[in-house]
Formats: C-alpha cells, sequence, structure tokens
C-alpha cells in the first residue's frame, strides 16, 4: 500500500457509525472509508463534516439494503448499541438469548451480520461491551450461517494511548493482536495542554443540586450514585479515567467545574480537530459512544498488515 493511488487503499464502511471514531482510526491507519450508516442525524452531521469523503446514509439500518451501500467492500466495522447486553442496564432481558433474538435493539448485531453476510468483506469487526460474551455462542453460530468463523477479541483502551479504563470486545473473522503501548497516558497527560482556541471547548453549568458538592468532591469521589453506576466524579489527574459513557460527565481535577466536551474527547483520544455537532448533551453522547481512535488504529494498523501478509 503507498505505491498506488488511494484507490488501491483498502476500502471501509462504518455501520452504527455514530461521530465516526471507529473510522477515524481506520483513517489515520491509511484506509479508505467508503460509507456510513448512521439513523440519528446529528450524530450523523458530526460524521458528515469530519469525513466528507464518505456517503453517510441517514436510515434505519433494517431498511437499508447492503448493495445500496457497496457493491464490494473490504472492511465492515461497527459497533452495535450495547444497552441490551450491559450490566449496568437494570432493564436488560434474564435469559442472555433474548437480549439478542427478542431485545429490538440487541437484534441490531443481527443486522450488522447480515451485511457480512451479504457484501462477504475480507474483513470484519463488531465492537460492543465484554457482557455480549453471554451470548457468544449464538453469535458464533449466526456467523457461521454467514460463511464466517470469529474470534472474541478483548482489549483495554488503556493499552493503547487513550487515558482511561475501558474494556470492550471485538468480535473479528481473525485473531486481534494490535501493538499495546510501552507507557500508559493518564488524565492530566491529556487534559493539561488543550489550546483556549478548540472547538467544543466552552465551559458549562452543571445542575444546581451538582454544583454545591462540586468544591467538596476529592479524587476520585463521585457527586452522584445510582446502584453501580457513578457520575460526576472529579477525576484524579495522575490516574487514567473511569470508563467514559455518553451519559458521563466529569468534574475537572483541579477546577471546580464540569470537563468540557473538548476535555472528554481528550480522554478518548480524539484530535482536537474532530469537531462535534448537535446540542451538549448530543456531543457528550457522541464522545462516550464512540470506539476511542487511538485503539481503532491499533486493530486498523494490524488489519492492515494482514491484509497486505496475507494478501487478502
Amino acid at each position: 500500500m503507498g505505491k498506488g493511488s488511494e484507490e488501491l487503499n483498502p476500502s471501509v464502511i462504518d455501520l452504527f457509525a455514530g461521530a465516526g471514531g471507529f473510522s477515524l482510526g481506520f483513517k489515520l491507519s491509511g484506509f479508505r472509508i467508503v460509507s456510513a450508516i448512521e439513523s440519528f442525524r446529528p450524530k450523523a452531521e458530526t460524521y458528515s463534516i469530519n469525513f466528507p469523503e464518505a456517503k453517510v446514509v441517514v436510515r434505519d439500518i433494517k431498511a437499508v439494503n447492503p448493495r445500496e451501500i457497496a457493491e464490494k467492500v473490504d472492511v465492515i466495522i461497527g459497533g452495535p448499541p450495547c444497552e441490551p447486553f450491559t450490566a449496568i442496564n437494570s432493564r436488560r432481558r434474564e435469559h442472555p438469548r433474548d437480549r439478542l433474538y427478542k431485545d429490538p435493539i440487541g437484534r441490531l448485531v443481527l443486522e450488522f451480520i447480515r451485511f457480512v453476510r451479504e457484501l462477504k468483506p475480507k474483513v470484519f469487526v463488531m465492537e460492543n461491551v465484554p457482557q455480549i460474551m453471554e451470548v457468544e455462542r449464538y453469535i458464533r453460530r449466526e456467523f457461521e450461517r454467514a460463511g464466517y468463523d470469529v474470534y472474541f477479541n478483548v482489549f483495554n483502551a488503556l493499552d493503547y494511548g487513550v487515558p482511561q479504563v475501558r474494556r470492550r470486545v471485538f468480535i473479528s473473522n481473525i485473531e486481534l493482536k494490535p501493538r499495546k503501548i510501552r507507557s500508559r497516558k493518564r488524565v492530566w497527560d491529556a487534559l493539561r495542554d488543550i489550546p483556549p482556541g478548540a472547538p467544543n471547548n466552552e465551559i458549562w453549568n452543571p445542575p444546581s443540586r451538582i454544583a454545591r458538592k462540586i468544591p467538596y468532591l476529592r479524587w476520585g469521589e463521585a457527586g452522584q450514585r445510582f446502584g453501580r453506576f457513578q457520575n460526576w466524579i472529579r477525576l484524579h489527574p495522575y490516574k487514567p479515567a473511569p470508563t467514559v459513557r455518553g451519559n458521563s460527565r466529569f468534574i475537572h481535577p483541579f477546577e471546580d467545574r464540569p470537563l468540557t466536551v473538548r476535555e472528554q474527547a481528550r480522554l478518548m483520544g480524539f484530535p482536537d480537530y474532530f469537531v462535534f455537532l448537535g446540542g451538549r448533551n448530543v456531543q457528550f453522547d457522541s464522545v462516550g459512544e464512540a470506539v476511542p481512535p487511538p485503539l481503532a488504529k491499533a486493530i486498523a494498523d494490524f488489519i492492515l498488515s494482514t491484509i497486505d501478509e496475507q494478501n487478502l
């Protein structure tokens, strides 16, 4: 790769694309992003502005014919919604099988598999929470019907240059072995040098009930708890952040205020040129629901070397 035109670069389509963290990692690795599907328009607009070269389809994936997106593609990536599978969802279905086959959102995993079955990519990678492995045997069966064996690759983003503890599973037809970094990053490594004019860096006021607590929160303490879930945590500057989710809100380690969207995006490894559109809550959700770009790039680098070495 690199000797011919960009058209020779392996092509990628991104399903459940969100703002495009997964795509960004592949783009930085040298892949050619050709298309994406994202049904939520504000996130699709964020994707479009950051990936002007890609065709973005703003529709329910269940109504999309894969052949409308591409006749042929090298790599399919995507992260179907994790809510039916994650343990922090108090309303997830009791039987694991029902989370995949009866939950309407859980069934979106089957839509990813439908695209794989129809387009027959060289490689696919589907991201989700580790609890999706509770339905591993059903997912294996569905991919076998599509003509593929699969590996369940579990990675912590902390090992790949992202300053947060974030374990996720990446289901693929190849065993992924991305290269780990030697020195892990901490919160202050990410936050200390944000330029004042960076996009999405506006300071904002939290709800009054939280604002009253903030001055008294020490590093690692949360201003709000819901069962197992804690929120409004004051970050420890010299440790990695907890997992950043779409509804996560953090307190600055040294200032009595919430993190800006840009600061939270730094905790995910997004570069400052990546712009988030929509209201503030949509922007935070776009950040927290993404695949961290440095982890995505590490995976993409490995896939690229595999494609080259094995002439896939």
